[in-house]
């Protein structure tokens, strides 16, 4: 149904890379629970950065300039909505509590089901502007109404939606609702048996948790990407390669996240830029011809407005509250 410059053969080879490196992180460097230092999440955080790189290197060898310039704008814009997804995280883990040892075994389990959700994500969405042109502009739309959101939202509305993921998830709710669960932490586990029952251990709980704000994130990054192409295998790898590294990064930024204030207005910028560039491509009848912005060009805002929106956070202090 959907054109794409992967074979078969390159899917498949692509899927069971990603396999074998998921297996080699959990059943080899992180097979005994301890916490992450820095230094170790700054060494794989580089390792999945370059993994990737690597990757787009063949995408661009073997599918064209193209290509290769649609994979680094995909992953760079889904690298850099992955920030947010990680201040989430930080505010769900420190509301539940969990122990810091623990931490990379709810990411690692809540990657697996966010690779699964996205691929149903993307196949949805092509599928969609596959029979219904239209929900080009609805994405393109989405998209800018998001953009423009994170420009004119204030820092402590962000926090306080931020808090409410927490307090008020109502995953967490259904949950303690209708399953059986244990009130303290059973090491690394996520079902545990006692007294012949089964029961749901809290670490569980707060994986769901994480999943269902993957979920809630994926519905920005995902159209996103639509917004540079609408190639399955092009928007898949790019958008695997950078959940890949999310932990690391997640270890990484852990406890200065907070110095990268203005990497919102950075991010809303990047978002309406990526809506008013799939509006664009559609055109409005007669009234605006349709219009393709080159890739290159694209690649080249996106970069700029990013690393722009980084390098002010680390010059300038956040304002004062």
């Amino acid at each position: 149904m959907f054109d794409s410059v992967g074979s078969p053969l390159t899917w498949g080879l692509f899927l069971a890379g990603i396999l074998f490196l998921l297996a080699l992180d959990l059943g080899l460097f992180h097979r005994q629970a301890h916490r992450v230092s820095m230094r170790e999440a700054a060494v794989w955080s580089v390792i999945w950065v370059v993994l990737s790189l690597c990757f787009n290197a063949y995408v661009w060898q073997s599918f064209g300039d193209a290509a290769g310039l649609q994979f680094l704008s995909a992953y760079l814009i889904e690298k850099a909505l992955s920030v947010d997804n990680i201040f989430v995280f930080i505010v769900l883990f420190r509301y539940m509590k969990i122990p810091p040892e623990h931490l990379h075994r709810v990411l690692f389990a809540g990657i697996l089901g966010a690779l699964v959700l996205r691929a149903i994500f993307i196949i949805a969405g092509l599928a969609l502007i596959e029979l219904f042109t239209w929900t080009i502009y609805l994405f393109g739309g989405f998209l800018l109404y998001t953009g423009i959101r994170l420009l004119f939202v204030d820092d402590g509305d962000d926090e306080e939606e931020a808090g409410a993921v927490a307090e008020d998830n109502w995953v967490k709710k259904t949950v303690e609702k209708w399953f059986r669960v244990t009130r303290e932490y059973e090491g690394p586990r996520f079902f545990v048996h006692r007294q012949g029952k089964l029961f749901v251990t809290t670490l569980f709980v707060t994986l769901l948790m994480v999943e269902t704000a993957d979920v809630m994130f994926a519905l920005d990054s995902i159209p996103a990407i639509f917004g540079i192409s609408t190639d399955p295998f092009i928007v898949f790898t790019s958008n695997v390669c950078a959940v890949m590294g999310l932990r690391a990064m997640f270890f990484l930024l852990e406890n200065i996240i907070d110095r990268f204030y203005y990497l919102k207005y950075g991010l809303g910028l990047v978002l309406s830029f990526v809506g008013v560039k799939m509006l664009l491509a559609e055109g409005f009848g007669s009234w605006l011809p349709a219009y393709h912005i080159p890739i290159g060009w694209s690649l080249g805002g996106v970069a700029v407005l990013l690393v722009g929106s980084i390098v002010v956070s680390l010059m300038l202090p956040p304002p004062k509250k």
